[in-house]
């Protein structure tokens, strides 16, 4: 199991890495996301069908928890 230390620094560098705020970086971990692996679901120039990554964390959150609209 991976100790919680190394989990959050994982977590750190995502945030920078991928310009998110701290809120999105708590749905994305609530979702059981790896920081990891969130390149994969980056929206790149080749891709425009991707929704931008804070985008479709929101989304997938609102989806799983049955969040309403605000």
């Amino acid at each position: 199991m991976v100790d919680k230390a190394k989990r959050q620094q994982a977590w750190a560098e995502a945030k920078k890495k991928y310009r998110l705020s701290a809120a999105t970086v708590e749905k994305a971990m609530k979702l059981g996301l790896n920081p990891k692996k969130l390149g994969s679901l980056v929206n790149h120039k080749q891709e425009p069908w991707k929704e931008p990554l804070p985008d479709f964390i929101d989304t997938s959150y609102k989806k799983r928890f049955n969040v309403k609209k605000e």
